[in-house]
């Protein structure tokens, strides 16, 4: 659970970094690979973190951007990077207007009342298992695995 808006701030930053460059590695006739068939494929996966995102902060009480739960996602990556851009800085902007005693107010979260600081842990949390899945669709899709936490197989074999 965050306890100062600061560091909420600051993990905001280095995840929607991480995420951005996942969704860069992504091309467009790859967005629909997938683990296996009727699984998320890269393209929903990305679509849902905004989507979700969206969700999370309008429950912390922010006003950041939605997209509906049955909105299609755009045929291409650009456009789903443009709107993940325009959340993470709606996020950005929002959170920074909190008071760091905001973080232990209860908001109604997914299941019930919870705390500010903690819906907010878990959009983090939630944003980062969804890119662990995406990080391995990249490498099944044959496509170059961004370092997000240290160096990939790829980044390690470039420096010999």
């Amino acid at each position: 659970m965050y306890r100062k808006v600061e560091d909420f701030l600051a993990d905001w930053e280095a995840s929607s970094a991480g995420t951005l460059s996942v969704f860069r590695a992504i091309t467009d006739d790859k967005m629909n690979v997938a683990i296996a068939e009727g699984h998320n494929s890269l393209g929903w996966l990305a679509w849902h973190l905004i989507g979700v995102g969206g969700m999370f902060g309008r429950l912390a009480g922010l006003q950041v951007p939605t997209v509906g739960r049955d909105e299609a996602a755009p045929p291409n990556m650009a456009d789903i990077i443009a709107k993940y851009e325009e959340l993470v800085e709606a996020f950005k902007t929002e959170a920074a207007k909190l008071a760091d005693d905001m973080l232990s107010e209860e908001v109604d979260g997914f299941v019930g009342k919870t705390y500010r600081g903690k819906l907010l842990r878990g959009l983090i949390d939630h944003q980062t298992h969804h890119r662990g899945q995406m990080t391995v669709l990249l490498r099944q899709a044959g496509l170059t695995v961004p370092g997000i936490m240290g160096p990939t197989r790829e980044m390690q074999a470039a420096k010999g």
